[in-house]
């Protein structure tokens, strides 16, 4: 008897959802708003990216690395082939210094207590992009049109790191510069202002592999490096 009322609940969801298919252009029919009005239905887009240009510049932080406080100034420039897919240039300009953390690791250490931290200066990559799902948002009578963006690609990251002050037996502050290739991934929204204008919120990460800083056993390990951005776009 149950599996009945399953099945028979299925076939009856099935035919209502085959009846309310409706397609990019249809509308709903709400006759107590205004004649004039039409609610589309989710599936309408009103911005398009495919066969279009465009280009980001944005300023955040970077949220790893427990020992350095670091911002990002970043660029993008990217082409979607279609509406779903994409590719894209990124360069981050990165600055950073030890932060308070590092300096409670030195003090009460004392001699031979050292935070290891990789400060990333910069990198650079590509990625390719997938951008099949879309919000609007209704908030104060106003919709907001975004796209979820989400990128995978490999990039090129210049950092600096203290490695001589943990290796050696005098403390050697001489920094090191270590140049890595990695994979990059990216999540990001992106919030239409116009046809041309938008404001772009994204999560990017490099991971790449590098040596441990060690006297001793020093292996290969995974280092990941977390930038979250505020971006204003625009496209051609």
């Amino acid at each position: 008897m149950s599996k009945f009322i399953v099945f028979s609940f299925l076939l009856v969801n099935f035919f209502f959802s085959i009846q309310s298919y409706a397609a990019e252009g249809d509308a709903y029919d709400f006759s107590w708003l205004d004649p004039d009005k039409e609610v589309f239905v989710l599936q309408n887009r009103k911005f398009r990216k495919a066969g279009r240009l465009h280009a980001t510049a944005g300023y955040g932080m970077t949220t790893s690395g427990a020992f350095v406080d670091a911002t990002a100034f970043q660029g993008r420039v990217g082409y979607f082939v279609k509406e779903e897919m994409g590719v894209e240039f990124v360069y981050s300009m990165n600055s950073g210094e030890e932060n308070s953390t590092a300096t409670s690791v030195r003090n009460p250490g004392g001699p031979g207590s050292f935070p290891f931290r990789r400060i990333v200066d910069s990198y650079m990559g590509a990625m390719f992009l997938w951008s099949p799902f879309y919000n609007k948002i209704n908030t104060f009578n106003k919709i907001i049109y975004m796209d979820w963006i989400l990128g995978i690609g490999f990039a090129k990251i210049e950092e600096t790191n203290n490695r001589n002050e943990i290796t050696t037996s005098g403390g050697d502050t001489t920094l090191t510069t270590e140049s890595h290739t990695g994979i990059m991934w990216d999540i990001g929204a992106k919030f239409y202002i116009s046809e041309r204008w938008d404001l772009r919120i994204d999560l990017t990460s490099v991971n790449y592999n590098a040596t441990e800083a060690k006297l001793v056993g020093a292996e290969d390990v995974l280092y990941s490096n977390y930038d979250l951005t505020v971006a204003l776009g625009i496209t051609f």
